[in-house]
């Protein structure tokens, strides 16, 4: 196990060097900072200055030198518009961006595997073609067009809930949650019908169901563990997806998330910003993926020693 972790957290370190070099090279291709930061009429002198205090004036090679060492140390610099540090700006939309994510993949789990074991248990009936239906919705509907019919019905229509915002505690959590989860939702749901299905075929489950056991621990206890796997492995891309992909639901309901920050520092050429939001972004997928790994290990010790 521990070589096996190793093995792992090597393959992290890695992807996380190369995804931090790739923001680099992009941030240097997308512009001069300099000339956003200076008016118009600066003197040539002045741009010179700023560029040898951003360390723009040196070479590609020594740039990337001193980029690497600041992000050892979590220093991606100034923030141009806040006027400080950027990734202490970035940190401080984390706690909002969780709260959401972790909301939108809670009630998306709690109801994407009894939907995926419901319409396993009675495949190609009418159950299962109703649940599948929603499931399809959930996949094809574009978030931007759920959060704003959500916005339309409940908030505008019925007033129960606010229109944006994170004010209203829980109240003003639930659209959000639900507009981010609805593709996880779906994309887990059919995920677990698939697996549940290869599963419930199989010997070990109609020797299980011979022996007198009752459908719900037939169900639960033997086919639902060994069909988890491919389960667990859409959950974990699910939760990465909601963590690093709330851009959109946090734009159209304001709320104040690291993903909404990420595109008003695109539109402002923020680049320090942006860094510090694609670095942590690309943590939150490695961490998880890396959870998704240890799991699986426990899931079925064969994995270990692959």
């Amino acid at each position: 196990m521990q070589q096996f972790l190793l093995r792992r957290l090597i393959r992290a370190v890695i992807v996380l060097w190369g995804i931090t070099t790739v923001v680099f090279v992009v941030m240097r291709l997308s512009g001069d900072p300099v000339t956003l930061m200076l008016p118009q009429d600066a003197r040539p002198e002045d741009i010179e200055r700023v560029r040898q205090q951003l360390g723009l004036d040196k070479s590609l090679l020594e740039q990337y030198q001193i980029f690497m060492t600041n992000v050892l140390h979590l220093d991606f610099g100034q923030s141009i518009n806040f006027r400080q540090s950027a990734f202490a700006v970035a940190w401080e939309r984390v706690p909002a961006t969780l709260e959401l994510a972790g909301a939108a993949f809670l009630w998306a789990v709690v109801v994407a595997i009894p939907i995926g074991v419901l319409a396993a248990m009675k495949p190609y009936s009418w159950l299962d073609n109703s649940l599948m239906m929603v499931a399809l919705v959930g996949m094809s509907a574009p978030t931007f067009f759920v959060g704003i019919m959500l916005i339309l019905i409940f908030s505008l229509g019925a007033n129960i809930f606010p229109t944006g915002g994170r004010d209203q505690g829980l109240l003003s959590l639930v659209l959000p949650a639900i507009t981010l989860g609805a593709y996880a939702m779906a994309a887990i749901a059919r995920l677990t019908r698939s697996a549940m299905l290869e599963i419930i075929r199989t010997d070990y489950i109609r020797t299980a169901r011979a022996k007198g056991l009752t459908e719900s621990l037939v169900v639960y206890r033997h086919a639902l563990k060994n069909a988890a796997i491919p389960v667990v492995t859409i959950m974990g891309i699910q939760l990465g997806m909601l963590l690093g992909g709330a851009v959109v639901t946090e734009t159209v309901f304001s709320w104040p998330g690291i993903g909404r920050l990420a595109i008003q520092s695109i539109y402002n050429r923020d680049y320090n910003i942006v860094q510090s939001t694609v670095f942590m972004t690309a943590c939150w997928f490695v961490v998880i993926n890396l959870a998704v790994d240890i799991i699986y290990g426990w899931l079925d010790p064969r994995i270990r020693y692959s």
